[in-house]
């Protein structure tokens, strides 16, 4: 089911302040939804884990050497690149010898001269006929460019040009880019939420604020711990269920120490 004209219509009008413009914009992406299902169904697959595990060899070859020269068409290769085509590896089940090939069909496709189209037309004639098939490939070569957040416009060169010798327009293109910045914008949304409330739980642990300084959460968490300890408990005898109590909340002020360390770059 295609919902994100809906997602992103909707976005949209509440973006403004004016509730009566997101329901508006929630027509409209109904509507854009219903007129471009079909293609939406085409560039926009359920890619799990076991259908990409039943894509052929030779589709992985070029796929790996077209994502290697997506990723170096602006001239560098981000490590965002690099994580991404990784990710992909990992999603496609690779054991070492095969992540090692891998690597090789990514490290082949940088190089400049390397014929996109004779490729393509290669994988065509070796079994990549039908248009869900073809649609895939686009996709993932997308996610690897939009790695970064944007699509350099030499991406785009090569974008096109893929998408030219698999009969996919420019709409369509355009249409699963938007499709798949939404999808990462609404991850991100949801880990920086996560990320958020882990923060906030750690400063009430210890007791402090954000804008407590870094000697104030150092001295709250010295006291917690020195409270909490469960050898401050051996000498009174306590039963186990106290001692499992104190074990328990000082491994979650020292978790929340970590973390605020970590973040705020406590020595």
């Amino acid at each position: 089911m295609t919902y994100w004209g809906k997602v992103v219509g909707t976005v949209a009008g509440l973006a403004t302040g004016r509730p009566w413009l997101a329901l508006i914009g929630l027509v409209l992406g109904h509507q854009f939804d219903r007129g471009f299902a079909d293609k939406f169904t085409r560039l926009g697959p359920d890619v799990s884990d076991g259908r990409l595990e039943q894509l052929s060899p030779e589709f992985a070859e070029v796929l790996f050497q077209l994502m290697g020269h997506v990723a170096k068409a602006d001239g560098r290769v981000s490590e965002d690149e690099i994580r991404a085509a990784r990710a992909l590896m990992h999603r496609l089940g690779l054991g070492p010898l095969e992540i090692r090939k891998a690597i090789g069909w990514f490290e082949a496709g940088k190089n400049p001269g390397f014929p996109v189209r004779a490729r393509i037309r290669d994988l065509r004639a070796r079994g990549a006929r039908q248009p869900e098939t073809r649609a895939l490939f686009v996709r993932l070569l997308m996610e690897v460019a939009l790695a970064n957040g944007s699509v350099h416009e030499r991406e785009r060169v090569v974008l096109w040009q893929v998408c030219k010798e698999l009969d996919i327009g420019r709409v369509e293109l355009a249409q699963l880019e938007a499709m798949l910045r939404a999808q990462r914008g609404f991850r991100r949304s949801a880990a920086g939420d996560a990320d958020s409330k882990r923060l906030s739980e750690a400063y009430r642990t210890l007791g402090v604020g954000k804008s407590s300084t870094n000697d104030e959460i150092k001295t709250a968490y010295r006291r917690l711990m020195n409270r909490n300890h469960p050898d401050k408990l051996s000498g009174g005898n306590p039963d186990k269920a106290v001692i499992a109590e104190a074990e328990r909340r000082t491994r979650e002020v020292r978790g929340a120490y970590d973390l605020l360390k970590a973040r705020r770059s406590i020595r």
